[in-house]
């Protein structure tokens, strides 16, 4: 059983509305609270699979990178403050660089077996310029989502990330409708602002 501490803290963590349970399991996480970490992962194991499954599409990597993800968060929820954002927005950004990662290293793998076969075909390729150029996009990408107020983000991320819908992610933070729809709408304006796109 979670002890009463940390119940608590989680309770007032959901009426105060300006944070989220996952902040405070966190806290408990980094002080070596294993209770917490179950009610954690209990929490948003679901939403990391889904997240990770989007990404990598397979079902068995996605299962192992899961593990990975808690792994992390279980070994470096010290590094967590909850000044500088919610715990489940913390979580998830672990969860797509991992999945992310998993996907530049099986590319890589993939790249290496088709340059052996492609040289032993003698066949022009330029794979590698695009992965590069893919890689190089991505990075921006991440980038540009860090400038972001921490709102906005956490809503482009669940939503492009996630692939949850706007109610989906109204349900998830808490927050009204209209405030999602608002905080996409500015967050998405930002990035177009940003790589100089015409809205």
């Amino acid at each position: 059983m979670l002890d009463l501490m940390v119940i608590d803290d989680v309770e007032h963590a959901e009426q105060d509305g300006g944070d989220d349970p996952s902040s405070a399991l966190l806290v408990h996480i980094a002080a070596g609270d294993q209770a917490a970490f179950a009610q954690l992962y209990d929490m948003l194991s679901a939403r990391v699979f889904g997240l990770v499954l989007r990404v990598l599409v397979n079902r068995s990597q996605s299962e192992e990178v899961l593990q990975e993800v808690f792994l992390e968060v279980w070994q470096s929820a010290a590094r967590f403050s909850p000044d500088r954002g919610r715990g489940r927005t913390w979580v998830l950004t672990i969860a797509h660089r991992r999945a992310v990662d998993r996907v530049r290293a099986s590319q890589a793998s993939e790249d290496r077996d088709a340059r052996v076969g492609f040289r032993d075909l003698d066949v022009a390729h330029d794979s590698v310029s695009e992965q590069a150029e893919m890689s190089i996009i991505g990075e921006r990408v991440v980038q540009t989502l860090a400038a972001l107020p921490e709102a906005q983000r956490e809503t482009l991320v669940l939503a492009y990330y996630g692939g949850y819908s706007q109610s989906e992610i109204a349900t998830i933070t808490g927050t009204p409708l209209g405030t999602v729809k608002t905080r996409m709408r500015d967050g998405l304006t930002r990035l177009r602002a940003h790589w100089g796109v015409n809205a």
